[in-house]
């Protein structure tokens, strides 16, 4: 009994444990029990206890739907995408950051940059809508050399891109702090070493920042291959079109069309379950890699 017993001065951290664990519990784990969807045939008026079971029926017959593959292609086109282009800008922007010498001008920069991530795509959806239309200040300016309208949005060859682009736009500044932080970790005295060789501040980036940086660059790209079929739900809801669902429609506003708009609950609840375990295979092969490359352990 004693090992279950918790010290006095520890107290007050456990009880401000509970509110965040209650609500982690309502929204997180107590909504997996319309898991149970994905092998009935559910109907609301039933409910979970009295709709039809149907085993895996709901499986074979998702894998069978035409348009099924081509939105998984597209998630795993452009989460890939995002990941490989956020990451390196991440990385690109937190070293020249930590370039800069003045304080004042560092901060300023810091805040502008961070300030879009605490933007809703509601928002920005809106604002990127306005300047991406046919009269939006985009081709507003490519008015101004001749070019012709262009309406972006419904162009599907494009549409994956403009997701990269404006993600990438809004999360770089935010997803630079991990990586200041590693920076700061580097023993400064390798600087100084590298200076009186003559290396210029480019080889240092190359051959010490950097490698410098190498647990922690795995460890975010670890992280984030758990959500490699999770293409952002909000941003393409926002942005996305009839035009563009062939190269824009995801997993996630599939699941949302066919499965809360077209009332075929059971569909939406297979497939989402479906990226949920392939989700959690994917992160865990990359996390076992990342423990063998770098030799770092999240837990």
């Amino acid at each position: 009994m004693n090992a279950f017993k918790i010290p006095r001065k520890q107290l007050a951290l456990y009880l401000m444990l509970i509110p965040p664990v209650v609500v982690l519990f309502i929204y997180a784990y107590l909504p997996m029990l319309g898991v149970v969807m994905a092998f009935q045939r559910y109907q609301p008026a039933l409910g979970f206890l009295h709709s039809d079971w149907v085993g895996f029926d709901n499986f074979r017959r998702l894998f069978h739907i035409p348009d099924v593959k081509q939105v998984i292609l597209n998630t795993l086109f452009i989460a890939t995408m995002k990941i490989i282009v956020e990451t390196v800008a991440a990385i690109a922007v937190a070293i020249l950051l930590n370039e800069i010498i003045s304080k004042v001008f560092k901060r300023t920069v810091q805040t502008i940059i961070y300030f879009p991530y605490f933007l809703s795509w509601v928002i920005l959806g809106g604002i990127f809508r306005d300047m991406l239309s046919r009269e939006g200040l985009i081709n507003t300016i490519l008015g101004k050399f001749g070019v012709d309208p262009i309406i972006f949005l419904s162009k599907a060859s494009w549409f994956p891109y403009i997701l990269v682009s404006t993600e990438t736009w809004q999360i770089t500044g935010f997803g630079t702090i991990v990586f200041l932080a590693a920076i700061t970790t580097i023993d400064p005295t390798l600087y100084e070493a590298a200076v009186m060789d003559g290396a210029s501040r480019w080889k240092q980036t190359l051959h010490i920042t950097l490698p410098g940086m190498k647990s922690t660059i795995v460890l975010m790209v670890t992280l984030s291959l758990g959500y490699i079929l999770n293409a952002g739900f909000e941003q393409v809801l926002m942005l996305y079109s009839p035009e563009t669902y062939k190269t824009g429609d995801v997993i996630d506003t599939w699941v949302y069309r066919m499965g809360l708009q077209q009332a075929q609950y059971s569909l939406g609840a297979a497939i989402g379950l479906f990226r949920s375990v392939v989700s959690l295979v994917l992160i865990t092969v990359s996390y076992m890699i990342a423990r063998k490359i770098s030799d770092h352990r999240i837990f």
